[in-house]
């Protein structure tokens, strides 16, 4: 996967470089750091449009986001797409996790699952939580999904 910054800028770096080489400088600047990871996406005619962000949460200080995007030919239904984001996040995440534990750094999946039954994708909200949850992982859905619902959302419209 390639991975940019929020202005386009590919980055040079693996992602997990990346992501250590931002925890030691925001830990020497005297930050606390919570990472939010999560993923969005958008159906553009044939195509499906994934993007997953890492957020990276200054307590108090603002943050920052890299992204990557992912593009599927495939047809799925509103459940599947939903489960398909919520995957590109938890093997983030997981990809990640050992080195967020190393420098006791705070991880957070978020999902773009609405908890109101009256939207479709809340079809998919019980099989996101028990995956994210399954794996170890704090669990975020709408409104509290800003990585997804927000960050995310922004890359991939």
């Amino acid at each position: 996967m390639e991975w940019y910054h929020f202005n386009g800028q590919k980055t040079d770096l693996p992602l997990d470089e990346m992501v250590e080489a931002a925890i030691l400088r925001e830990l020497a600047a005297g930050n606390r750091l919570k990472i939010c990871i999560g993923s969005d996406s958008q159906v553009k005619g044939e195509v499906t449009e994934f993007a997953t962000v890492v957020v990276f949460l200054r307590e108090k200080k603002g943050g920052y986001i890299l992204f990557s995007k992912e593009k599927s030919i495939n047809n799925m239904s509103v459940r599947e797409r939903m489960i398909k984001e919520v995957s590109y996040s938890v093997q983030l995440a997981y990809s990640l996790c050992s080195l967020l534990d190393r420098y006791d750094v705070g991880l957070e999946v978020h999902a773009d699952i609405n908890t109101d039954p009256a939207f479709k994708s809340n079809t998919a909200l019980k099989d996101a939580m028990g995956y994210i949850l399954g794996m170890g992982f704090v669990f975020k859905a709408k409104p509290e999904a800003f990585a997804s619902s927000y960050c995310a959302d922004r890359v991939v419209h």
